[in-house]
């Protein structure tokens, strides 16, 4: 999985990719400023169930975008999307979230990479973005976002909008009265969200590899 992850984010990070991932970061700090209420590591593990149903139910919106019910969303398919429901967002935008999220870059975003994408529109702090939010239903996924958002906050020990393995380190020796962590498993936990071995995971490698651990995986249509 990180040799994939890895060449993406080294081959096809262009300056409007970055620019996407300086805002990511920037959304992230602002809200770590605020807290989080997550108290350990095992309190992550112990909402994968409730994730895992809340991020199933954007199903619907995935299906509305698939306009030709081949399992994936184009470049194409999501600009028709947006100007049908009348999102502003322009053609760099869409482009740069596009492929920000089309992670094996065969140019169609699976159910897996959708859900990244929404997270991702979800946090952005722009008028389209509010737009999107409001007209996509977004509203009613709130509490699965918030939740992704409280776990990443939680490992993000110094608020610079990244995880570092010492953070995760940190991360995992933090526990509540009764909790025990196995360190094994969270460093590799930290090693499937560090797709390219820069020892600093940010918000989109942790969604992404969030999708899997809840066990929504790229081949799930395939599969049903």
């Amino acid at each position: 999985m990180g040799g994939v992850f890895g060449r993406l984010d080294s081959t096809k990070r262009g300056s409007h990719g970055l620019k996407l991932e300086s805002k990511m970061v920037e959304s992230m700090r602002q809200r770590a400023a605020h807290g989080t209420s997550v108290k350990s590591f095992n309190t992550i593990i112990m909402k994968f169930p409730r994730i895992d149903e809340g991020l199933r139910n954007c199903k619907a919106i995935f299906e509305q975008f698939d306009e030709d019910s081949n399992g994936e969303i184009d470049k194409e398919e999501l600009k028709n999307c947006f100007q049908k429901l009348e999102i502003s967002f322009a053609e760099e935008e869409i482009s740069d979230l596009f492929e920000a999220c089309d992670i094996n870059e065969d140019m169609g975003m699976k159910f897996n990479e959708f859900i990244v994408f929404l997270c991702l529109v979800y946090l952005l702090n722009e008028p389209a973005a509010s737009e999107a939010k409001t007209k996509m239903g977004l509203g009613d996924l709130e509490s699965t976002f918030e939740t992704l958002v409280d776990a990443f906050v939680f490992l993000d020990k110094n608020k610079d909008g990244y995880v570092s393995k010492d953070e995760m380190i940190q991360a995992i020796n933090e526990s509540i009265p009764g909790e025990r962590s196995s360190g094994r498993i969270a460093m590799k936990r930290f090693e499937e969200m560090d797709w390219d071995k820069n020892g600093m995971v940010t918000f989109k490698e942790f969604l992404f590899a969030f999708t899997r651990w809840v066990g929504i995986g790229e081949n799930e249509d395939e599969d049903e």
